[in-house]
């Protein structure tokens, strides 16, 4: 809960409250004193790094996918739909790992994208055979002549027109009324009419309540798995939420690659307005996150921003203003972004160290990205992580990995700072290589 003054608190003392509460293990179900002390430790370790400073030893990220299931001998299809298989493998992978910091690993709700009619992804399971990955199918699902209605109402256009288009369960959607009706008494009956007299509107809100409490059934399977990996084992969670930058929302699944690429062109005044007023939804749903899971933490995959989809010149224009804003007003609300930097930066860094960001309010975890330049860059004002290729984690040998890591621990850790990551999520592995990912980081990383 946040304390009652909230309101009067500066960003500073915002964030030191939100991550003191995450630190601390107290109101935390943990089963052993031991296990509510190695999760104070863990906590520091993270929480000194992303203030700068040296901690006992270099951190040790956790960003494994699809390889939980591949390596507990299930399908990626039963981390979809059977929960059993899916916490008994969830389980096993964090038992069986040295771990710091719990793993995601792909355990999705298929059901509920069943329910909904989700377009968006293909799974396995579903569309997919179970044993492949998810995969995102990119289409236009907001049409090149809608940037008014974005602009005008950007929640109802997501839930009159985009939502019933990417979850076809939610066709009825279209025919909702305005909740301006909400104001007067006269007006109320007429407001809920559709609900009561059209049939699609009925369906679509009967599909939504049981994909709600198919959602809760999924969540019940992964307190099971939390139980285990916070309440024994004492592994602080590292994403309380997700957000994107308003570029990307639009780019990934409303306009798509193609799409937003020539609005940049065709219409970028309309762009750049639908970016600016998308910055307060994408911040509401951040920090709506960060206190509902009273962690500060919110996961923001860069995806469009990458060296190659566009020039500096484009992406100080289209991507960097909006996210930027955005970033600010996570941090004004002592919410602490973490960017999981897709691809390569490495003709951003300059853009970005330049921009004035306060000093030890983010973190930034490189994939491509040179790291000795990221550390030069980025170093005297914030934390970054990365950059242990996926490839190295399926083709390269324990001793590459060995090598590799402590290659990364001596650019990038001298003075504090910085936290051993992959730079993508790990879908495939050889159990060897994750083991010495961690040994090394554990052993070799320590001040």
């Amino acid at each position: 809960m946040l304390p009652e003054n909230w309101e009067t608190l500066s960003p500073d003392e915002k964030f030191e409250a939100r991550l003191g509460a995450w630190m601390s293990s107290e109101g935390k179900k943990f089963e052993t004193l031991e296990a509510a002390e190695l999760y104070e430790e863990r906590a520091k370790r993270l929480a000194d790094v992303i203030k700068l400073k040296q901690p006992d030893r270099v951190p040790c990220y956790s960003n494994f996918g699809g390889f939980v299931a591949e390596y507990a001998g299930v399908t990626h299809g039963d981390l979809f739909y059977d929960y059993d298989k899916a916490v008994g493998a969830m389980i096993k992978f964090h038992e069986d790992f040295d771990l710091e910091y719990p793993a995601l690993g792909n355990f999705l709700p298929g059901k509920v994208y069943d329910l909904l009619g989700y377009q968006i992804y293909h799974w396995p399971g579903g569309m997919l055979p179970e044993t492949i990955p998810f995969q995102c199918v990119e289409g236009e699902y907001m049409g090149p002549d809608e940037y008014d209605a974005l602009i005008a109402d950007p929640e109802g256009f997501c839930m009159r027109v985009y939502m019933p288009r990417v979850l076809s369960a939610l066709a009825g959607w279209q025919m909702l009324p305005s909740f301006l009706g909400s104001t007067e008494m006269p007006f109320v009956p007429f407001m809920m009419a559709p609900v009561g007299l059209v049939p699609p509107v009925q369906e679509a809100f009967q599909t939504f309540l049981e994909a709600a409490q198919a959602t809760a059934e999924w969540l019940g399977a992964n307190m099971q798995v939390s139980a285990v990996t916070l309440g024994q084992m004492g592994l602080p969670p590292t994403a309380g939420g997700f957000t994107k930058a308003p570029f990307d929302y639009i780019g990934d699944t409303m306009r798509g690659t193609r799409g937003i690429m020539l609005d940049m062109y065709r219409q970028p005044d309309k762009l750049l307005e639908a970016m600016d007023r998308l910055v307060p939804a994408a911040l509401h749903m951040a920090v709506a996150n960060a206190n509902a899971n009273q962690n500060p933490l919110i996961l923001i995959p860069l995806h469009k921003g990458a060296d190659g989809f566009m020039s500096n010149a484009d992406f100080e224009k289209f991507y960097w203003p909006s996210f930027k804003a955005l970033l600010l007003g996570l941090i004004e609300e002592g919410v602490i972004p973490l960017m999981f930097v897709e691809g390569g930066y490495n003709q951003r860094l300059d853009i970005i160290a330049d921009s004035g960001l306060p000093a030890g309010k983010t973190v930034w975890m490189f994939d491509q990205t040179d790291i000795a330049a990221a550390k030069a860059k980025f170093g005297s004002w914030a934390c970054i992580g990365g950059n242990v290729p996926a490839s190295l984690f399926k083709a390269g040998s324990p001793q590459q990995m060995e090598d590799y890591v402590k290659k990364l621990i001596d650019t990038a850790a001298p003075g504090g700072g910085y936290f051993v990551a992959p730079g993508a999520v790990i879908d495939d592995a050889v159990a060897e290589n994750v083991h010495m990912y961690l040994k090394t980081t554990k052993e070799y990383g320590v001040y």
